[in-house]
This record gives structure tokens, sequence and C-alpha cells, in this order.
């Protein structure tokens, strides 16, 4: 798994590097007009915002944390937001980085707004489809591909926060370090730190969870 995360990000740098040198996406083009259109009112634009966005952002929430309690109050925040901020996207960024900010800040808002309590067992996260999974897991059936992911689901659930979604932005949504510095309100250096720790803590903590023994020759993160 840890050399399939190497492998993508290679992927994703090429990727970041294609894109330097190319005009906004049509995809990009038609959300940046229906967001003008939800500027002005257009109830009509917000419903295939609504539509093209609800199950992204489920899917997004769902493997970003543990507290399940939150994902669907977190996605009609962000929803509403943003009906409510359509006129101040200047478009600056791509419109699925602006709306992926504004749900990565409403769930850190409901997480401080709302910690769990002392005692109180966090919901299991469910896969949310698995977008993404086949390239982290090689599996010869369905069972052994559900017991990978659920064993990968465990890693990511001991993750901090902000690693999390670092890893699901990069891995599961196929944004690039400076997207997720965008939506993160980040440095880039700061996504790259935090892509290698969390890294660094699955290495160390998924054999342990799948019976072996935790290496013990691996950097210790802070």
């Amino acid at each position: 798994m840890i050399q399939a995360m190497g492998e993508q990000e290679a992927r994703m740098r090429e990727s970041t590097a294609s894109r330097k040198h190319c005009d906004r996406a049509p995809s990009d083009e038609h959300e940046l007009a229906l967001i003008r259109a939800v500027a002005r009112g257009d109830r009509a634009a917000f419903g295939a915002l609504h539509t093209r966005y609800h199950g992204l952002l489920m899917r997004f929430l769902v493997r970003s944390t543990s507290r399940r309690d939150l994902v669907e109050e977190v996605v009609n925040d962000t929803l509403w937001a943003v009906w409510r901020s359509a006129s101040r996207f200047r478009g600056d960024s791509k419109p699925r980085s602006w709306v992926m900010a504004i749900a990565y800040r409403s769930l850190m808002k409901a997480l401080r707004d709302r910690p769990l309590q002392a005692g109180a067992m966090p919901s299991t996260a469910a896969d949310g489809g698995g977008d993404g999974m086949a390239e982290l897991v090689d599996a010869s059936s369905d069972i052994a591909r559900a017991e990978a992911r659920d064993w990968i689901r465990r890693g990511l659930d001991l993750l901090p926060t902000e690693q999390r979604v670092t890893l699901e932005l990069a891995y599961f949504l196929g944004q690039s370090c400076e997207e997720i510095a965008v939506i993160m309100d980040c440095a880039v250096g700061t996504v790259k730190a935090r892509m290698f720790h969390a890294r660094v803590r699955l290495r160390n903590t998924l054999p342990a969870l799948g019976g072996e023994p935790e290496p013990t020759n691996s950097p210790k993160t802070a």
C-alpha cells in the first residue's frame, strides 16, 4: 500500500506539471458558470451544483472523520455556504477546490464545536463506495478487498484529522498538492509534510492492525 501511495504521488506531480500548461477544463468552466448563476439567485443552478456535489461531499466527509453523526450536517452547512457565498467566488481557484475548502472548514468547525464526549465511541466510518481504493489495494476476491479496505480504514482512523483529510484529497479525490494547499489554507510544504508523516504513521500501524509486528526502523513523527 505504501508503495502504491508513492507511485500515486509521482502521478500527481506529473499531472500537476501538465495542468500548469492547460486551460481550465470544460467541467470547471461549467461549474464556474453554475456558481455565477447561483450568485444571481438562480435556484436551478444551485440544484445542479447540489446534484454534482452532494455525493462527493458525503464520500469525502465519511472518509475524513469517524464522526458519522456530523457528516450530513457538514454537507448541508457546506452547500448552504455555497449558496450564500457564491457571489464572493472570483475564480482564483478551481470550483471544486473552493467547494472542498468550504467543506473542510465546516468539518473542522463542527469538530471544534461538538467534541466527542468523554467515554463516547466514535461511529465507524463506512467505505463510502471505495472510490480510488482499487489503486491502493491489490486483492484477488471481493472478500479480500473488503478485508483490505477495513484494514486500511482502521489505519486511517488513527491519523490526525489534517493528515487524514490530506490523504483523502490526494489519493481518493486526485487533488494536487497545490490544490490541497488551497483547500486546507496552508503552504504546499505543509501538505507534503502531512503526507509524509501520514505515510510513516500508516507504515507503523497497519502491520500491527493486521496482526504483524510493528516495524522498528521507521522514523518517528511529531
